[in-house]
């Protein structure tokens, strides 16, 4: 295996639905879907983070492989990774995808006690309360850095890891520096300028993006989150715990993207590089069909080289 992985191009698989049917129609819909199909399961955990208790929502499905784990970005959800049952390269891995606390379903009082390093917090517990020793890890922009601390903590546990667009440089900062370069008299006014904002910049995906963000996200949860992104991009030595890692890494971007400095860089150092056309920061948004392929086959590269 080798860096320089690109995508390839596909059309779009059918979509899930969200309202699901009860009686004979459900029976219909479940005998339409592939063999082998297995949805993910809402469940709820409740516990304790650095003192603050948190209800947090996810998505659950058992398996007999390998665990993944998926930490989505900042202003998504759970519902990001949802249709990885679709794809039946994953059938068998067991899955868990939730909401970072400030975001989605998960219930949070304390809103200002968010940071990076409470959520790797929550993310440890959540690992642990799927009893999930060692997994797979995926995480996206906000969730890639979380996703990067704790394989930092725990590298004994993370067996790869694809980071798609988290931050490892301070020029990552292009959402979460407009905390110190657009301050607001409180945290709405900076929410409402920051939505508006997202809605006119000229990316891939970002008019959808900005279009959910007051569903997805609360008010109070952005700048403590924004700040503390801020704070480990610039002063974390995130490169260096990146390439540290001695996992298989890999790195996918947006095409919109590939102007960061560090990719010919963290490639040369053995990192998987994945290149997503027609895309910015969302390929989960811009081309879902290409993502979950570029994971698929970095995960099966991983496996065919007996890593793990």
């Amino acid at each position: 295996m080798s860096a320089g992985l690109t995508s390839a191009d596909g059309k779009a698989g059918p979509l899930a639905i969200d309202t699901i049917p009860d009686g004979a129609a459900h029976q219909q819909s479940q005998s339409s879907l592939r063999v082998g199909y297995r949805a993910l399961i809402p469940r709820r955990h409740a516990f304790q983070v650095q003192g603050v208790a948190v209800n947090v929502a996810a998505l659950h499905r058992d398996g007999d492989g390998i665990p993944i784990v998926f930490l989505h970005g900042f202003g998504s959800t759970k519902e990001d990774y949802a249709d990885i049952a679709l794809h039946s390269g994953f059938d068998g891995h067991p899955v868990l995808a939730y909401d970072a606390p400030g975001c989605g379903d998960t219930e949070l009082q304390a809103l200002d006690r968010l940071s990076i390093p409470f959520l790797v917090d929550t993310a440890l517990a959540m690992v642990d309360a799927a009893g999930f020793d060692r997994f797979h890890l995926v995480g996206h922009s906000m969730g890639g850095l979380t996703a990067l601390m704790l394989a930092d903590a725990h590298p004994q546990r993370v067996l790869s890891f694809v980071n798609i667009e988290g931050n490892i440089a301070p020029e990552d900062c292009f959402l979460s520096r407009q905390v110190e370069q657009y301050p607001a008299e409180n945290d709405a006014a900076f929410f409402d300028d920051f939505i508006e904002r997202t809605r006119l910049a000229p990316a891939y995906a970002s008019a959808l993006y900005a279009a959910s963000l007051r569903h997805k996200v609360r008010a109070g949860a952005v700048r403590g989150i924004f700040r503390s992104m801020v704070a480990l991009s610039d002063r974390g030595r995130l490169m260096e715990r990146f390439l540290g890692l001695p996992c298989p890494r890999m790195f996918m971007h947006g095409e919109q993207n590939s102007h960061l400095s560090y990719l010919a860089h963290i490639a040369a150092r053995g990192v998987y590089v994945v290149d997503i056309e027609n895309c910015g920061h969302f390929p989960m948004y811009s081309d879902p069909t290409a993502m979950w392929r570029s994971i698929l086959n970095f995960l099966n590269d991983v496996s065919t080289e007996g890593r793990p």
